[in-house]
């Protein structure tokens, strides 16, 4: 029974954060697949804690900041400041481009990636902004195609499924569309050592990406990346920015030991 509450209050905050504006009832209710009235008895309780809060206007139910709170407090604590701000911060001085960085989540096989850290061209700070947080597209993304170029076929097609294929209108034309499509990425990130798209998760955006590896067995912990307009930032001058991109990844891997947001995890690869 415990359990079942658990699951329902994080699905119920999974599907606020979907809705930034607020939802009613009755759309919990539905989303949940349960009774309205259990519905408010959860809701209900998230707003004592803090969590949510009814609109007075609207009746809808809204996310707090304190889940945020929650978030921020835990990366502050975890030691990643201290590790890949100045190495992120380095690499977008040099390349005038926006780096990110992404951690491996979760065991198998229900892992998942999720963006943690930017650093913006020139500008100091690592920088923690709405991007920050979300689960990365595994199918469309060259953060995705380097942390699945890592692992078996077997296991990357698992989690795209798991996942999706990314579909929508916002895609950029090079997106993959089928497993097959997605595999051949896969694959040509396996043979350079890092991933490189160019309009796919969006119009007009290139990025390149490569695994950050545990410094004694190998293991992946998360995922580094550099990204701009793919007018700018060509075929041609990602592979240029390869080698110190995976300097960085490298760098950021040896300080694996000293943050607890890697968790000790380990990621086959």
């Amino acid at each position: 029974m415990a359990g079942s509450l658990l699951s329902r209050a994080l699905g119920a905050l999974e599907l606020l954060a979907q809705h930034p504006q607020g939802i009613a009832l009755q759309h919990v209710a539905d989303s949940l697949n349960i009774p309205k009235s259990a519905a408010h008895r959860l809701l209900a309780s998230l707003v004592e804690h803090g969590y949510v809060r009814q609109d007075s206007a609207s009746a809808h139910y809204v996310l707090t900041m304190r889940l945020l709170t929650v978030a921020l407090g835990f990366l502050a604590l975890s030691g990643i400041n201290d590790i890949a701000q100045p190495l992120m911060d380095r690499l977008a001085a040099s390349t005038g481009e926006l780096v990110r960085l992404s951690v491996i989540e979760g065991e198998p096989p229900n892992q998942s990636q999720v963006w943690v850290g930017k650093a913006q061209g020139a500008q100091q700070g690592l920088r923690y902004d709405p991007d920050m947080g979300r689960t990365a597209p595994l199918s469309c993304t060259a953060t995705g195609f380097a942390w699945l170029a890592c692992l078996s076929d077997e296991e990357a097609l698992q989690l795209v499924s798991r996942q999706g294929i990314a579909t929508g209108a916002e895609l950029g034309r090079n997106a993959p569309r089928t497993l097959k499509e997605v595999l051949a990425r896969i694959e040509l990130a396996r043979q350079r050592g890092y991933a490189m798209v160019t309009d796919s998760s969006e119009p007009g955006l290139a990025a390149i990406a490569t695994a950050v590896r545990h410094p004694v067995h190998q293991g992946v912990v998360g995922v580094l990346s550099v990204s701009g307009p793919s007018a700018r930032l060509t075929e041609e001058r990602m592979q240029a920015l390869a080698p110190e991109l995976l300097q960085t990844a490298q760098e950021l891997g040896l300080g694996y030991q000293n943050s607890s947001l890697f968790g000790g995890r380990t990621h086959s690869g």
